[in-house]
């Protein structure tokens, strides 16, 4: 079997590294992986791991440049000759469904976002089949869209039980990461994505001006890079600090590698997305199989991830004053062992098993 994947980029992000991750386990199982991007810091771990990596613009919204962009997918299709394809965002999918006009090639969709429904966003809900990440998505595609139960796969995102191992952490960058941020005797509460409006990393702030006098050794660490055009963001946040008078207690340490060791330097991670809901929160299920409890938003796939008072609590939106209690009561909380149930709910192995066989359901009803 021949699987090619389209995305946007390979930067950083929850859809980029679950597209590694597939790609890697694909080719694991004898699959050949090829992956459509612009390209990205992340193409190094696609073709790493045995996959091909092949750069076109399927991000740019520009419609002046939509034709040649079809051009140069459609003629990647032709020549790579994949069985089926899997595309993971909106531009990614009116492109192919131009590119694939002649080529009739059989397809499948994830939605990875609570998208305004419209006649832009239901390319994401045509393909054979439609992959969601969570209950929350697929309530939200079966109520927006004229598609039948039948043609819905809820997966959710895998964790790399290996990737993300508390015995297989780098003591040495732990130590250094530790002092450097100033995290020794601290309760460390984490905020992990790429830094955007979207995240609510001004809710998180004010939660922590809110909970200091209650924890006075509480440091928050926002861990994730902003994008050129998300620059004013991190600017505005990093100023709002300031005039919390929490700049000791927040810190911005931009985009990191080793993403299990900033786990297991946290006492609690919070997604505290406000205006949009995270669709999964693979942060959310990596930090519970570190060990770390979880503070997430009510609502999205944090509903399928967080069970309230047994690995973390669930708070309003944009509730800053409830956010700041609850960091409070986590740090006079002890959790049992959160890594085996996160585990077995959200394992990498049930991820590319439920991806794979979705494939493989579409090619036989394709007779291929």
């Amino acid at each position: 079997m021949h699987i090619v994947q389209i995305l946007p980029a390979l930067d950083e992000g929850g859809v980029e590294r679950g597209v590694v991750e597939l790609n890697r386990e694909f080719v694991r199982r004898g699959v050949t992986s090829t992956v459509v991007s612009r390209g990205g810091r992340l193409v190094a771990c696609i073709e790493r791991d045995g996959g091909r990596h092949v750069t076109v613009d399927v991000k740019a919204k520009n419609p002046l440049t939509a034709p040649l962009r079809v051009a140069a997918l459609r003629r990647v299709l032709r020549e790579s000759n994949p069985d089926l394809v899997h595309y993971r965002s909106r531009v990614p999918g009116w492109l192919f469904r131009f590119a694939n006009r002649n080529l009739r090639l059989p397809f499948v969709t994830t939605v990875h976002g609570f998208n305004s429904p419209g006649a832009y966003s239901r390319i994401m809900a045509v393909g054979a089949r439609v992959i969601c990440p969570s209950t929350a998505v697929v309530e939200f595609v079966r109520r927006h869209y004229d598609i039948s139960a039948d043609k819905i796969r809820l997966i959710p995102r895998g964790v790399d039980p290996q990737q993300f191992d508390p015995a297989r952490l780098d003591a040495a960058f732990m130590a250094e990461f530790r002092d450097r941020q100033g995290l020794a005797g601290r309760f460390v509460v984490l905020g992990v994505g790429r830094i955007t409006p979207l995240k609510g990393y001004d809710v998180l702030i004010r939660a922590t001006a809110l909970a200091k006098a209650r924890v006075p050794n509480i440091k928050t660490m926002i861990v994730g890079g902003a994008e050129a055009s998300r620059t004013n963001t991190l600017t505005e946040l990093q100023k709002l600090a300031d005039e919390l008078g929490v700049q000791k207690h927040v810190v911005f340490a931009g985009s990191q590698s080793k993403v299990a060791e900033i786990y297991a330097c946290g006492s609690i991670l919070v997604s505290a997305n406000k205006a949009k809901p995270e669709a999964f929160g693979r942060s959310m299920a990596e930090a519970l199989a570190m060990g770390c409890p979880v503070i997430a938003t009510r609502f999205g796939g944090a509903l399928d991830i967080v069970r309230e008072g047994i690995d973390g609590w669930l708070v309003e939106p944009g509730d800053a004053e409830q956010l700041a209690d609850r960091l409070v009561q986590a740090s006079q909380t002890t959790f049992g062992d959160l890594r085996a149930g996160a585990l077995a709910r959200f394992s990498l192995a049930q991820m590319v098993d439920k991806t794979l066989a979705v494939y493989e359901e579409v090619l036989w009803e394709k007779g291929v």
